[in-house]
């Protein structure tokens, strides 16, 4: 009981963000339920260590390492920038730049190309006397959709990677496809709902825009990447050659090791150390199962069924959370490999419905003030419908892929 009370306790405050009364956030309440599970014998502290899976948090380092120096070197605005000044339409913007956030946020992690070319798309629209609104909506939800092809576009998809053992070729042929529909439906969606801003035909593009790059760093850089994709694609495991290549990536004269390690996400590293421990306190407990038992009977193994469940409980706690609580039911269901595939479509997908979905809408909101407020009203009429029809052709595919 007292497992099962931490447990609930730890997913009570990632669901509402804080623990009342107190300054606890997710984090924090990761680590401090981890600890409690140890603590009151729950689990041995040997058990707990082993209990986290080392290859996730590995993958994630090592993928924030590569993308760090990609950042720096001024590579993913340059991009955009190339894409956003041969754009001369508004639908053509808009376009673009689902595009360039799709496309990179497959490869390179959603949640920094949010950061990136949140302040680029602000700068290109206001200079242009665009809405920026529904180009800013278009990083944020075109990075979720994007983000869903490949097991390093998002932290839940890196877990799923590590858990399932599914090559990279395998989770890239099931579920690109979905992800490529979600990207076109991105762009549909935000045409019809902003109608007004994309009734204008041609504009010029402001000629002035420019981005620094350092070319020695951007270069180097990107053969790491491009190597890394490539060992990614020949079947080495992923986590092992990430951390490689961000450890030759830490090799150099040009870049401040400081400026590298500023932009590691330690707090995300310490959240996943401490749900692993947490959920393994959960499974030595009689819930475990009796969850189990009616697993084995229930209609999980459908991925409509299993995409709606991994839907609400991702926006009740947040994906990473929710992938978790699913690890010890998929490994008794019929098809695991489908199962793990379809937890990365819906939950990864399902965080396109509001603002608060994740990480990643939440980026583009903060980094949009103050000269642009995006309203969760404004987020929910778009965010909505394109939820509702990414995870229904989601679904759909999944079950006739099987």
């Amino acid at each position: 009981m007292l497992a099962l009370a931490i447990f609930a306790a730890t997913y009570l405050v990632l669901a509402i963000g804080r623990f009342p009364g107190l300054r606890i956030d997710r984090t924090g309440a990761a680590i401090v339920g981890a600890s409690l599970m140890v603590a009151s014998g729950a689990l041995r502290f040997d058990q707990a260590l082993r209990a986290i899976d080392w290859s996730t948090l590995v993958l994630l380092l090592g993928m924030m390492i590569v993308v760090a120096n990609l950042r720096l070197s001024g590579f993913f605005r340059l991009a955009a920038a190339r894409v956003v000044l041969h754009a001369h339409s508004p639908r053509l913007l808009l376009a673009g730049t689902v595009a360039v956030s799709g496309f990179f946020s497959a490869f390179f992690v959603n949640d920094t190309m949010c950061l990136v070319l949140t302040p680029l798309i602000l700068q290109v629209t206001l200079a242009l006397r665009r809405n920026p609104v529904p180009y800013l909506l278009a990083v944020a939800m075109a990075s979720n959709a994007g983000s869903a092809a490949t097991i390093t576009g998002n932290p839940q998809n890196m877990m799923i990677g590590a858990l399932s053992g599914i090559p990279y070729r395998s989770f890239l042929a099931a579920l690109a496809p979905i992800a490529l529909v979600s990207l076109v439906l991105t762009w549909l969606v935000l045409t019809l709902v902003f109608r007004a801003e994309f009734n204008h035909d041609r504009f010029t593009p402001d000629p002035s825009l420019r981005v620094r790059v350092n070319r020695p760093l951007m270069w180097k850089s990107l053969t790491v990447a491009a190597a890394m994709v490539a060992f990614f694609f020949a079947g080495y495991p992923v986590a092992q050659v990430a951390i490689v290549a961000g450890a030759l990536l830490l090799v150099t004269r040009r870049v401040k090791p400081e400026k590298v390690y500023h932009d590691i996400d330690w707090p995300l590293l310490a959240l996943f150390a401490g749900l692993f421990v947490v959920v393994r306190g959960v499974e030595t407990t009689s819930l475990e199962r009796d969850v189990l038992h009616l697993a084995e009977g229930s209609p999980l193994d459908r991925p409509a069924v299993l995409t709606l469940f991994s839907a609400i409980l991702s926006n009740l706690v947040s994906n990473v959370p929710a992938v978790l609580v699913f690890k010890p039911i998929v490994a008794r269901l019929t098809d695991p490999a489908g199962a793990w595939l379809t937890l990365a479509m819906s939950s990864t997908l399902a965080g396109n419905f509001t603002i608060l979905g994740s990480v990643a809408n939440l980026i583009v909101v903060q980094r949009a003030r103050p000269g642009v407020h995006i309203s969760f009203s404004d987020y929910f009429k778009a965010g909505a419908p394109l939820t509702l029809l990414s995870l229904a052709f989601g679904a759909a595919w999944l079950t006739w892929v099987r």
